[in-house]
This record gives structure tokens, sequence and C-alpha cells, in this order.
């Protein structure tokens, strides 16, 4: 897949584990980053046995919108890539709750991301409606705080106390 990734991002409440009760699949991701910097970031994952190589570019419109191309490679691959990977990878496990007409991908990290969790919608233009899931928290669409290959580097573990408490 490659072009233009338009999508939202969220928090999820604490103690709403409805996420895990809705969800219609789930998946355990780890991901480490070949490249990040200055917005562009080469990714590496390995997903339910699947390999995958992603190059994203730096975002725009708030961060709302950026340039992504996924490719998938050999599990033999991705464990090679990985090898190369900048220090801190990302352990997490996707869930994936339909929500009217859109699928929200909600993020449950491990490791020094513990306890946060995170949901993600894709859409296909930036005025798309869709309808929130009852547990959607706060918007952090933009808040680089919460990319991937941020928390690799800062790890939510450092600065988890700057959140209210509902989302820590």
């Amino acid at each position: 897949m490659s072009g233009l990734e338009i999508e939202r991002k969220f928090l999820v409440h604490k103690c709403d584990g409805a996420y895990r009760e809705m969800a219609y699949a789930s998946s355990r991701i780890k991901q480490g980053y070949i490249c990040s910097g200055r917005g562009r970031t080469v990714r590496v994952r390995i997903r339910g046995g699947q390999g995958f190589i992603t190059i994203k570019g730096p975002s725009g419109n708030g961060g709302m919108t950026r340039y992504e191309f996924e490719k998938e490679i050999t599990l033999d691959e991705a464990k090679h890539l990985m090898q190369l990977c900048e220090p801190g990878l990302i352990d997490k496990t996707r869930y994936l709750v339909k929500s009217g007409k859109h699928i929200f991908e909600v993020d449950e990290f491990y490791g020094d991301n513990e306890g946060l969790v995170m949901a993600e919608v894709e859409l296909e233009s930036e005025d798309e409606p869709y309808e929130k899931p009852c547990f959607i928290g706060e918007e952090v669409t933009g808040d680089r705080r919460f990319y991937n290959s941020y928390l690799r580097q800062m790890p939510f573990a450092v600065w988890r106390d700057t959140l209210s408490e509902e989302y820590r």
C-alpha cells in the first residue's frame, strides 16, 4: 500500500477495557525503526508471523496527513532488519474495533510504554465524519509524544505523570 495516510489519534480511558470486549481481532506487534528523523521514518514490523517495511514522510495539517509506503516482506527479512534498528523497540497488542463504517485500531503498549493505550482511525479525507466508540478520550493527533518513533526514544514511563489521571 502506498499513498497518503489520513488518521486521527486518541487516548483511551484508563479504566475502560471495553475495547477488548468490542474487538473482532487482535495481534501482537513488535516494531523497530531503521531511521527516524525530521518527521521521516523507516519502520520494520512483525505482526502475526508476517513482516512489513514502512516508509513514512513528514506529517502535514496538524499531524493528520502523511505519505506512507508499506510493503510486506518475509518474516526472516523482518527479523534480520530488526537487528539494524535504532535502540528501543515498540511492543504492543493491537485490537480492531468496528464503529460505524470505520475500524479503530487500539494499541495497548508494553515494556517502558506500559499503561499507554491509544486508538486511531484512518479516514478517506481530513473532514470525513466518523462515530467515536465509547472508550475514546482526548484527541492527540499531531502530538509527537504519541508517535511510536518518539515512544521508542522517550517512553511513556518517563512522562506519564504529565497526563491526567484518567489516562495513566
